[in-house]
């Protein structure tokens, strides 16, 4: 078996992520608990970034797009794209002037030579070169299409015109060769007609894909694939990365004012005298835009800075800004951490810095981190809580009410007495798979003799095993009535609630095991909710708050069990709703007198059970203190007035002050 893990000398520079997944869970709890999605709660994260153990900033997504549109607007303050001529023109500017010198100290030269003949030429010559180089254009290709038919006086002069014009070609050619190729560098004129043959082939390849005809790729990168170094495993991901170069060309021509873009076609018609090869390029061009009209043709660019750019650099600058654009797209749509793995870490950090990028492959492992651990897991395409996540949630929301509880009010709440628990119920049946396997001896062996008859020895199989049956008696049974009508979150009082039953379900699979616990979410109706269920429940969409149907719910969730039998009720609003005869439910706001009398009716069967109903109040106004008096009068439960800080002080003392008369062997006074 390979070895999972690799070792290296410690250096002292060294640093893992020193977040663990369980302090994410703490981080994200309270998140989790109020939008009920893992999802939502990891891309909050990303979005507001986090503090490592060390105390690092580990920065968010927010923090992230502000410092890449930071760095785009620098790019486009760094130049001028007029630079890409005002560079060309200067040059041109400079030879002009040392050509009209050279003019100048021939015409002197040949005046004090005392050949008169000489002397006249020289004057003629000057006069029409000088007229030559008055009349030139003021527009940059028109200026450079007379100068290649002027005939220069100074060979330096000439020599450095020739030298421009060489440069200035290749850097249009490598304008060009650059929206093809990221290899294309110092091409020889060898280099220069395979390109074309590539170019070509291309093209005859689209042809034969848009005919339905098998495209012939892999041919294709044996014979050209050196001019790909990405190495592409497929057609579309060649051609996606044409356009994407292609497209980043064509926005810089967008960008210039359409006289600069002028002087650039003129110039490459002028230099570029390799007809097939822009036949070629426009044909390619074409193709790509066709089969990819989203890749951001029509994008442009506003250069505000001073200082001239020249083509190498405002090319340079389209390749920053086009990954910038590409970058911020991908963290835009991230719908989770994952996906921020695919950026490219090392182009992040040439653009954003080592912070940067730092925090941005930090946020990539978040939702890996959490799944690894065993807290999340992803089922149709959606992350969610494992069992082990939702027993950690209830954990913390537990240790956060305890920690504002006075540690005398805290413990174990052993009991030394012994309680109720299985008891055999003098009956037995055969084993299934998953059940306890108490065995019940005697049956097992009368099975299996009746299958083989007598004899020694008796062979058992499976199907001869017979248990007792057992009967599981709680201790006390508890149903938790969770208010989830519009009114708590909109009052803030949603999440207090909520974390309440987490940390009481928690404490009772914990610590008393035997007990039941069962929970109700009730607002237009009323619904029960598993464990499983409560760290994902939402308020209800609806108005409502339909007390009568959850009372009938959590009765009959009781009637169905032993011991004590209590429910406790966490509401902010009085009852606004309840169920018909016929089924349906009936809605009114401010309550009437149906909907109370109803709702009092099912306290009455509750008491009549003998199930005790204590009410937690948050934000009460009258009409519910006038209703939770009414309730307490009938059931002779409690009623505790509070609010959300206190929630879960009141709650999680009153459970155990119940369980410590329990464990006293005395019943809670009325």
């Amino acid at each position: 078996m390979s070895s999972r893990f690799t070792y290296s000398r410690w250096d002292g520079t060294q640093r893992g992520f020193e977040v663990d997944a369980d302090s994410l869970l703490d981080e994200m709890t309270d998140d989790l608990l109020y939008h009920g999605d893992v999802n939502s709660a990891l891309r909050k994260m990303m979005q507001d970034g986090l503090r490592d153990a060390n105390g690092e900033r580990i920065a968010g997504m927010r923090e992230l797009m502000q410092k890449l549109r930071e760095q785009r607007q620098e790019i486009q303050e760094r130049g001028d794209l007029g630079g890409v001529y005002s560079e060309i023109a200067d040059a041109l500017n400079d030879i002009v002037d040392e050509e009209r010198h050279a003019i100048e100290n021939y015409t002197e030269q040949a005046a004090n030579s005392g050949d008169e003949r000489r002397a006249d030429t020289a004057k003629q010559s000057a006069m029409d070169r000088n007229f030559r180089l008055d009349m030139l254009p003021d527009d940059l290709a028109g200026k450079v299409s007379e100068l290649q038919h002027y005939d220069f006086q100074s060979k330096d002069a000439q020599q450095r015109f020739e030298q421009l014009m060489e440069k200035l070609r290749e850097q249009l050619m490598q304008q060009h060769l650059d929206q093809v190729s990221s290899a294309m560098q110092n091409m020889s004129a060898e280099d220069m007609a395979r390109m074309k043959d590539m170019m070509a082939a291309l093209n005859e390849m689209l042809e034969r894909r848009k005919n339905g005809e098998d495209p012939q790729f892999e041919e294709f990168m044996k014979q050209f694939g050196d001019f790909f170094p990405e190495n592409p495993q497929s057609l579309d991901e060649l051609l996606e990365a044409m356009a994407q170069r292609m497209a980043q060309a064509q926005a810089m021509l967008n960008s210039m004012t359409p006289e600069q873009r002028a002087q650039l076609q003129q110039l490459s018609e002028q230099l570029l005298e390799d007809m097939d090869l822009r036949w070629q390029m426009d044909q390619l061009s074409q193709n790509l835009q066709s089969m990819f009209p989203q890749a951001g043709w029509q994008k442009s660019y506003d250069f505000s800075g001073q200082e001239p750019m020249g083509f190498q650099q405002a090319m340079q600058s389209m390749q920053d800004l086009a990954d910038l654009d590409q970058l911020e797209n991908l963290m835009k749509n991230a719908s989770n951490p994952a996906v921020l793995a695919e950026a490219d870490m090392d182009r992040v950090r040439d653009l954003l810095g080592d912070d940067a990028a730092k925090s941005l492959e930090k946020l990539s492992q978040l939702s890996k981190m959490m799944q690894d651990a065993g807290l999340i897991d992803q089922k149709e395409g959606r992350l969610q809580l494992t069992p082990r996540a939702i027993r950690k949630l209830g954990a913390n929301a537990l240790s956060d009410l305890f920690g504002k509880l006075n540690k005398d009010m805290l413990g174990q709440h052993k009991l030394d007495a012994t309680g109720v628990g299985h008891e055999r119920a003098n009956d037995t049946k055969p084993y299934e798979f998953g059940d306890p396997f108490r065995l019940d001896l005697h049956g097992t062996l009368r099975n299996a003799l009746r299958r083989g008859g007598p004899g020694l020895p008796v062979k058992l199989l499976p199907d001869d095993f017979e248990i007792e049956r057992t009967e599981h008696s709680t201790k006390s049974s508890t149903v938790l009535m969770l208010d989830l009508s519009m009114s708590m979150p909109m009052r803030d009082n949603f999440l207090p609630a909520k974390k309440v039953a987490m940390a009481l379900h928690h404490l009772i699979s914990s610590q008393f095991p035997r007990d039941y616990l069962g929970v109700v979410g009730f607002g237009e109706t009323a619904r029960e909710l598993a464990p499983e269920q409560l760290p994902e429940v939402s308020w209800d969409f609806a108005y409502g708050t339909n007390m009568h149907h959850a009372f009938t719910l959590a009765r009959r969730m009781l009637g169905r069990q032993t011991g004590t039998k209590q429910i406790i009720m966490i509401t902010d609003g009085e009852p606004t709703a309840h169920v018909l005869p016929s089924g349906e439910v009936f809605f009114n706001y401010p309550p009437i007198r149906e909907t109370v009398e109803a709702t009092l009716r099912e306290v009455v069967r509750c008491t009549k059970d003998e199930i005790r109903i204590n009410t937690f109040m948050l934000d009460a106004d009258n009409g519910l203190r006038r209703f939770i008096e009414q309730l307490t009068k009938v059931n002779k439960g409690r009623a505790f007035f509070t609010s959300p800080d206190t929630l879960g002080d009141y709650v999680l003392v009153d459970f155990l002050e119940h369980k410590r008369e329990m464990s006293r062997g005395r019943r809670r006074a009325s």
